[in-house]
């Protein structure tokens, strides 16, 4: 069975131990985004927003998996606002309103799951 090939060259390399902070830089006053995997079923995004940056009240297709990597963040669910930090997940579900805003510069990995 041969291994499953990157669809871009912004795709993280197969087989390989990547350190995902080192995969993204901040940039000031914006939000910086890089996919580093996608597939028919999902796509994972590296995210760097720079303090005070964020996505507003918004609703997708699809379940969505954010996975803080550095900092802290708002992340509002249904007008439910909660903290995250670095270890947290949180899962925004599909066709539910939600927001995010950064408290510090922070990174998350966003994972977006087609189903």
């Amino acid at each position: 069975m041969s291994s499953p090939k990157p669809k871009t060259g912004s795709e993280v390399p197969v087989s390989e131990a990547i350190n995902l902070l080192n995969l993204i830089s901040y940039q000031e006053g914006s939000i910086v985004s890089r996919t580093i995997v996608s597939r028919e079923t999902g796509n994972v995004t590296l995210f760097a927003f720079d303090e005070t940056q964020g996505l507003s009240e918004h609703t997708a297709p699809f379940d969505a998996l954010v996975q803080v990597l550095e900092g802290e963040v708002e992340v509002t669910v249904d007008s439910k606002p909660l903290r995250a930090k670095p270890g947290d997940v949180v899962l925004m579900p599909a066709h539910h309103p939600h927001a995010l805003k950064a408290i510090t510069k922070f990174k998350m990995l966003l994972t977006m799951i087609r189903s």
